[in-house]
């Protein structure tokens, strides 16, 4: 039996990069002492969740990739043997960022990034000012999987965990666990707690279901805390196969957590319900339209 260790760290953020940083390499070395081979952080965790607002100084915050915070992180997954995904604000070139996720191996190897491909423009959620989406047709680059001491991986990044086609492309491409750092939460200004209950319950259907589909296992890490007007939620889950959940965090506690997974139970799950086997790849062709008018 292939049994991993996922360790999810679930933190709130200040507007001290450095103080973040720590805080999130001790929940790394926390998570590598309860037994973790793959720790997941949040999205955007060195700042504050800086995309409630259109500034142009916040650009200021962005780093290259491989850069100062990957090294750092490099060190730590080899002294602890992890795997470490870290999102992080890239900065290409003068005046082209992105929402990137690196993946460094247990060895402290860089395997390479995510670019975010789904890209949000909301209230509250002003991503498209910042972030330049990834490129689809960059043979190294679009959606990806990575090869780790511990399992073939996916990432994919917060607004892209509400489309179905990025989790199936990434799990048509060998991925054996589907991760998603994120960052969401509540406006505190929304006046029907109805609607911030629906939210919440949408946004874990959707990845349970990713789960469900495609047969793996999802692992998805939010944020908490109070910025502005948002009030992270917080919620970090995996969910098996079948899309039950083997572990939920708090809404607004700061959670360290290691949840073992058993990969081979990948092939129980898809023999039982073979999606893939009987997937109508002849019939898809309509789904590349914008809409079927």
């Amino acid at each position: 039996m292939r049994k991993v260790n996922i360790g999810l760290v679930q933190m709130s953020c200040t507007a001290d990069i450095a103080e973040n940083t720590q805080k999130a390499i001790e929940g790394i070395k926390k998570a590598a002492q309860k037994g973790a081979n793959i720790v997941c952080l949040q999205e955007l965790f060195t700042s504050l969740y800086f995309c409630d607002v259109e500034s142009h100084e916040n650009f200021n915050l962005a780093e290259a990739i491989p850069g100062p915070t990957t090294d750092l992180l490099s060190s730590v997954a080899k002294e602890h043997n992890v795997v470490i995904i870290a999102s992080l604000f890239e900065k290409r070139a003068a005046g082209l960022y992105h929402n990137t996720t690196a993946i460094l191996d247990a060895d402290g190897k860089y395997l390479g990034k995510y670019r975010k491909m789904h890209i949000p423009d909301d209230p509250g959620y002003y991503e498209k000012f910042y972030f330049t989406p990834g490129d689809a047709s960059a043979d190294d680059l679009g959606y990806k999987i990575f090869e780790t001491k511990y399992g073939k991986l996916g990432v994919l990044i917060c607004w892209d965990q509400w489309y179905p086609e990025a989790a199936r492309i990434t799990a048509l491409m060998g991925a054996e666990i589907l991760f998603y750092p994120t960052a969401i939460g509540w406006d505190t200004n929304e006046p029907d707690s109805n609607m911030n209950t629906e939210q919440y319950n949408a946004w874990q259907t959707i990845q349970r279901s990713h789960a469900v589909a495609n047969g793996l296992h999802v692992v998805s890490v939010n944020r908490v805390g109070r910025e502005a007007d948002q009030q992270f939620w917080g919620g970090s889950f995996v969910a098996n196969p079948f899309g039950s959940l083997l572990y939920l965090a708090s809404h607004d506690q700061e959670e360290v957590h290691v949840q073992e997974i058993d990969l081979d139970l990948t092939e129980k799950y898809r023999t039982t319900w073979p999606y893939l086997r009987d997937r109508r790849v002849d019939s898809y062709g309509p789904i590349l339209k914008r809409f079927i008018d």
